[in-house]
């Protein structure tokens, strides 16, 4: 039972939490380009979020072995609400940036460390449980996008930003109160500050080298989505903002839809044709891209964004 709350907890609180970012993901390039007229600064917001949440990832899992999940996962959620704020009260770029590598830290145990702690509650179930994560996770994204349509001629400056806020505080305390840590499984070794000689085996198999390498693919083509793309579509394109907005909710209802139906599919099937088969509708749908008009490319981008989430899950069950 105290299982079955954890995984509805972090599920619920990650999907409150992605509503906000689903409001302001939407907002931020347009935002950044109001205040630079630079589609590159654009590239800089991404790098913002993204170098110091790759720089963070090992050493928070190293900590988390050690010390726990739950506290880290808290306190992802906190931070996640002060660059809420911080987006907030930001009138130039460089706050802006601030703001955003704020949420580059405090997204690292959300992403990361919250599947960690359901694929060991749920060993038998991976595919599974990270699916019904991931799922919840870019559902919220799909509300908080479409949120963003509809508000669109309503907000009139930074309110979704303090919403994100006051929401990312909501999952933390959700956290807080009824999440637990999982409790070791019986006959698993704990290893603090060095790994055993089987683990060092285990990442270097080329089988996992390779998987990686997808993993990074992956990253750099989520990062495209969610920057360059809407980018695109505002300056070359020249699409209204509802466009950006419905290329959002589509990114974000195919990668739910892909996650629920693929990490139970890979529990059954096998990772490798799932991840397989991912990679090639995710290519496909980038191809078709560049070559269609407006309404059509999105859709385009739709497949790939199935494509997609059929490979996150499935190579983080893997």
């Amino acid at each position: 039972m105290s299982e079955r709350k954890s995984a509805a907890a972090v599920n619920l609180s990650v999907f409150l939490l992605m509503i906000g970012v689903g409001l302001i993901v939407a907002l931020l390039p347009r935002r950044i380009m109001n205040l630079s007229a630079s589609v590159a600064d654009v590239g800089i917001l991404a790098s913002a979020y993204a170098i110091p949440n790759m720089l963070l990832q090992i050493p928070v899992g190293r900590l988390a072995d050690r010390f726990g999940f739950k506290g880290f996962i808290v306190y992802g959620y906190l931070l996640c609400g002060l660059s809420g704020l911080l987006y907030y009260v930001a009138k130039a770029p460089q706050l802006f940036y601030w703001a955003r590598f704020l949420q580059g830290i405090a997204e690292v145990p959300i992403w990361a460390l919250a599947p960690a702690l359901l694929s060991l509650q749920y060993a038998s179930q991976k595919g599974t449980v990270m699916g019904r994560y991931n799922a919840a996770l870019h559902g919220g994204l799909t509300v908080g996008g479409g949120l963003s349509i509809v508000f669109a001629g309503v907000w009139t400056g930074s309110e979704p930003f303090l919403v994100f806020a006051v929401l990312s505080l909501l999952g933390g305390g959700i956290i807080a109160r009824f999440v637990e840590n999982p409790a070791p499984r019986p006959g698993a070794s704990v290893v603090v500050g060095k790994a055993t000689a089987s683990a060092v085996t285990a990442r270097i198999r080329p089988t996992n080298i390779t998987v990686l390498v997808g993993i990074t693919l992956y990253g750099a083509e989520y990062g495209i989505f969610i920057t360059i793309v809407p980018a695109f579509l505002i300056s070359a394109r020249g699409d209204a903002q509802w466009m950006v907005g419905s290329f959002f909710t589509l990114f974000y209802v195919a990668l739910s839809i892909a996650q629920l139906f693929a990490g139970r599919w890979s529990d059954r099937k096998g990772r490798k044709p799932v991840m397989l088969m991912g990679l090639a509708m995710a290519g496909a749908g980038i191809a078709l891209f560049h070559r269609c008009a407006s309404p059509a490319a999105v859709l385009a981008l739709g497949v790939a964004s199935l494509g997609m989430g059929m490979f996150c899950v499935s190579a983080m069950a893997f």
